[in-house]
């Protein structure tokens, strides 16, 4: 069986704030991106790895770590593996940056 990925314009990198989430829906995925404070991009599934679920666009960034909003869960940003003691992860997205837009392949 063969996959095929889609790529997706979802910005230029202006939009997206340094350390502050954004929610993009990108046909039925709806995402989380991130920008950290040395202009990496990132795009993960925007539903925490916890049981009970919940947003991580609104999530508090440090280095390349994500803080779950919710339940305080850190999360790699480059891997999407939560990290000890917790466990679990988080599906991510390739990001393309191509002169300054910002694109996600699904």
């Amino acid at each position: 069986m063969q996959t095929t990925t889609q790529e997706y314009a979802v910005g230029t990198v202006e939009e997206f704030l340094l350390q502050i989430g954004r929610v993009v829906t990108t046909g039925e995925t709806e995402l989380a991106i991130f920008r950290t404070s040395d202009g990496a991009v990132y795009a993960l599934e925007n539903r925490s790895p916890h049981p009970k679920g919940g947003p991580l666009a609104e999530g508090i960034v440090s280095g390349y770590y994500l803080y779950d909003p919710l339940y305080d869960w850190k999360i790699d940003l480059r891997s999407g593996e939560v990290q000890s003691p917790d466990h679990g992860k988080v599906k991510v997205y390739p990001v393309i940056l191509d002169g300054g837009m910002v694109k996600v392949s699904l």
